[in-house]
């Protein structure tokens, strides 16, 4: 079964650790994250941009893939199918299709109406039960074709999303999708203190979180944030392990040119990447 975010993230902030929310891309990605999450007895929250719910053919295969794999693989750890940088078109299309939670990002809108797209998806997110993910100020680098530059949020504005009565905060801190660049200044928790100061007890959402180096992480914890999500670091691990398999020559040995064999050892390094991240963010046996 699905659930909100809700718990399992304010449960993280009162605990001082963060939920991991890891993108899915297609099948694979889904079953390692799942079978990860169960065996670490960890809540998890499965991550899905616009452009990767339409390479999977739309939100309701999402849906059906994600719901199925739970009960066939006897899933029991809280897990949360997020819609992640959402556009208020698609965030209506995943509250539609069966999401339990939705980030609207209209940070790239003028502010005034970036709240009134965050006002009218707070009241149906509260009704359905759904958690409601906002954000302020820009995540820098690249997110579906959309370059930024790792902004730092207003806090006054974060007060005012907050105050709408949203899930969860996302607020640009310096970080970036992506790549971190060698002149990278690192994380402002000078931005991240104002921001806790101004919103209390919201749970924080820190994006970007390939190549933050794990200090900061921690950092970044102790101070309010309870939910990071990782993408890229995924991808580079399943990207290593299948080259690897090509470069080895396994794909022309026997059978090993079967797709579930050559997708096998990419699998198995997203299962343990994303088994090093619960780790390192404090969710093992949180479920």
């Amino acid at each position: 079964m699905l659930v909100s975010a809700k718990d399992m993230l304010n449960k993280a902030r009162d605990g001082k650790y963060a939920v991991g929310q890891f993108n899915i891309n297609n099948l694979e990605w889904t079953k390692a994250i799942l079978l990860t999450a169960q065996e670490c007895n960890s809540p998890v929250i499965l991550g899905v941009s616009e452009g990767a719910g339409k390479y999977m053919c739309g939100y309701n295969t999402v849906v059906g893939m994600t719901k199925g794999m739970i009960e066939t693989l006897k899933i029991t750890v809280p897990v949360a199918l997020h819609l992640d940088h959402g556009t208020f078109e698609g965030a209506k299309a995943c509250i539609n299709a069966g999401f339990s939670s939705i980030m609207f990002d209209g940070s790239h809108l003028p502010f005034e109406e970036n709240l009134a797209k965050t006002t009218a998806l707070v009241n149906t997110c509260d009704v359905l039960g759904l958690s409601l993910e906002a954000e302020v100020g820009a995540i820098g680098g690249e997110e579906d074709g959309v370059i930024g530059q790792g902004e730092c949020a207003d806090p006054d504005e974060c007060k005012k999303i907050a105050d709408l009565g949203v899930t969860m905060l996302a607020a640009g801190i310096g970080n970036i999708h992506g790549k971190y660049p060698a002149n990278w200044p690192g994380l402002s928790f000078e931005t991240l203190e104002k921001v806790k100061a101004k919103v209390g007890d919201m749970p924080l959402v820190l994006h970007g979180g390939t190549g933050i180096p794990d200090d900061q992480i921690k950092k970044a914890i102790s101070l309010g944030v309870a939910k990071i999500n990782v993408n890229t670091e995924c991808q580079f691990s399943f990207q290593e392990a299948t080259r690897k398999y090509i470069e080895e020559g396994k794909d022309l040995q026997g059978k090993g040119f079967d797709p579930r064999k050559l997708l096998a050892p990419g699998f198995e390094a997203i299962k343990a990447k994303v088994k090093e991240k619960m780790e390192l963010f404090g969710s093992v046996n949180k479920a």
